[in-house]
């Protein structure tokens, strides 16, 4: 099993948002490294789940339920999608600067490719970004 954290825009769509479908097809990443994530998710993953903006935290846990096909809002094959279940709303939310704070995550991919809407995350930082929130 990998992990993965994806970002959105909670204006756009919330972890409230996806909670509230609890499967979603997570759609609309037009960029290459991102797409070529999506491409290595595989069902049972973990996805922690980053509000983007004004927001900057991780809010909740999410598990890949369908791997990677065709994105249907794209007009090519190019773009991939996969389905996400809703796992559950973390117990206190981790910020961007509390990230940036932890020497342990200096290295991790929301801080050097911070452009990056999908992206890895390696067991160890998972485990630790848990304990920060309280799980």
């Amino acid at each position: 099993m990998k992990y993965w954290l994806i970002k959105s825009d909670p204006d756009t769509f919330s972890f409230h948002d996806m909670l509230k479908e609890k499967e979603t097809q997570w759609d609309g990443v037009r960029n290459y490294a991102a797409r070529n994530f999506l491409r290595e998710m595989k069902r049972g993953d973990t996805v922690l789940v980053y509000h983007s903006g004004g927001e900057s935290k991780i809010m909740g846990l999410a598990t890949v339920t369908a791997e990677h096909f065709p994105d249907p809002t794209a007009d090519s094959d190019t773009w991939l999608a996969v389905k996400l279940k809703a796992g559950k709303l973390l117990k206190s939310p981790v910020d961007l600067s509390s990230i940036k704070k932890e020497p342990k995550l200096s290295e991790i991919p929301l801080i050097k490719i911070s452009r990056l809407s999908v992206m890895p995350i390696e067991e160890k930082d998972f485990k630790l970004l848990l304990k920060m929130a309280g799980e």
